[in-house]
């Protein structure tokens, strides 16, 4: 198990390197690069240019720059933003509590209705709702989020008024309801696909599993039928669902970018969007490492898991 667990964690970096390496790569190398919001004030001269190119390095060799950048990142020298100064760590860690709430509560939302969904639909196979749970998925699926988002904006706040168009709170309030009213629609937006996804996931683990032998066994024993779903079989069709958790990860990372976009939530989303704007270049390399770290943990703790529960796994 432990050298299971050391060759993951050694591939995870490595990837983490590689990202790393790719992103500084081509962030540099895109138009206007980092001095481009310098150069677009009308107050500063070449010399002024020259001078800010020396004290932030940018003319030394881009493999020097890499190097010397992913050094002091180690250290937690994240750098700092070009727009006010303050600290890269200290500004993500500002706007991770809006993203971590908004993407436990889709969640929460998603698993819970997700495998209700494709349990139902796994015991009703080709029933009414089994065909109309399978029908709202794949348009779940089809539909972009930030149309859907831009939908709910619309009807919700704009037509009947129940919701609120954006923001994370009412300013002067901030209570609990009126946090959790702000939290519904991009919530529920960004829980819709995630939803889809874990109800087709578990309709597929669900119908292996009651199909195998030992489920026909225990119902010729004479088992309570709720006893054989819950116990046996409801227990190892979630196995499956370990890995997909894992996975989800990033494309409940990329949704919530979108949704925060559309409902101006102050998340990291937000944010690395707004860093882009501004080229504040040390930001997005900050949020950019962040999210590959998260992903690569989830991805790890995912296969650890699992390998945990079921160790023919570590034999690869």
């Amino acid at each position: 198990m432990a050298r299971y667990v050391v060759n993951r964690l050694a591939q995870a970096i490595m990837l983490l390197v590689i990202v790393s390496a790719i992103g500084f790569a081509l962030l540099h190398l895109a138009p206007g690069g980092p001095l481009s919001q310098f150069a677009a004030s009308a107050q500063m001269t070449q010399e002024d240019l020259d001078r800010v190119t020396r004290q932030l390095g940018l003319d030394r060799p881009l493999p020097i720059q890499y190097l010397d950048w992913f050094g002091r990142m180690l250290k937690g020298d994240w750098g700092k933003s070009y727009r006010d100064g303050e600290a890269v760590l200290s500004v993500i860690s500002s706007h991770l509590g809006a993203t971590l709430e908004l993407m436990a509560t889709a969640t929460i939302i998603a698993v819970l209705l997700g495998c209700w969904i494709g349990i139902l639909g796994a015991l009703r196979r080709y029933s009414l709702f089994d065909t109309l749970a399978t029908v709202g998925a794949m348009i779940a699926l089809s539909i972009p989020t930030f149309w859907f988002g831009l939908v709910t904006i619309y009807v919700f706040s704009v037509k009947l008024g129940w919701l609120p168009a954006g923001n994370r709170e009412t300013v002067g309030d901030g209570s609990f309801l009126d946090l959790l009213h702000h939290l519904i629609a991009p919530a529920l937006v960004l829980a819709l696909v995630e939803t889809a996804m874990w109800g087709r996931f578990m309709r597929s683990s669900m119908l292996e599993v009651i199909n195998q032998d030992y489920i026909r066994t225990a119902r010729a024993k004479g088992m309570p039928e709720w006893r054989i779903l819950t116990v046996h079989a409801l227990r190892n069709a979630l196995l499956p669902m370990i890995t997909v958790a894992g996975l989800q990860f990033p494309t409940l990372l990329g949704g919530a970018l979108v949704a925060e976009t559309v409902f101006t939530w102050p998340g990291m989303g937000r944010l690395f969007l707004d860093s882009i704007g501004y080229r504040d270049y040390p930001v997005v390399m900050g949020i950019l490492m962040f999210s590959a770290t998260m992903v690569l943990i989830g991805s790890l703790l995912a296969d650890i898991f699992y390998a945990v529960v079921d160790p023919r796994i570590r034999v690869g």
